[in-house]
């Protein structure tokens, strides 16, 4: 499993914390210092079965400089795909991708 999170992040490290609580093993991975390409975005979200909106940060700074609200419904998967993997702070997090793609800290008992 691998753990994609940003070190600052508050809700990061209570993903982290309750993961290692619960003795999941994971490779942890910064989201800034290693941004996913285009190819790993586009092959999690369609393995996750989730609306690719779901993978973005939607309450992040970066999201509202760029007026993302009222683009992203007139975007492309590839041009949303291309725009994820160009800044890590556009990335919903922490990020789960394992047995299950979780972007955010929500559903982590069903890793258990």
């Amino acid at each position: 499993m691998i753990f994609i999170w940003y070190p600052k992040c508050s809700t990061c490290k209570k993903a982290k914390k309750w993961l290692d609580d619960n003795g999941i093993k994971y490779t942890l991975r910064d989201i800034v210092l290693e941004t996913p390409t285009e190819e790993e975005l586009s092959k999690w979200v369609k393995e996750s079965d989730l609306d690719i909106k779901k993978f973005f940060n939607t309450s992040g700074n970066k999201y509202r400089e760029l007026g993302l609200k009222d683009k992203l419904d007139n975007m492309s998967f590839d041009e949303k795909v291309k725009l994820l993997s160009s800044d890590g702070m556009l990335i919903k997090r922490p990020l789960i991708i394992g047995k299950k793609i979780i972007p955010g800290f929500k559903n982590y008992d069903s890793l258990k």
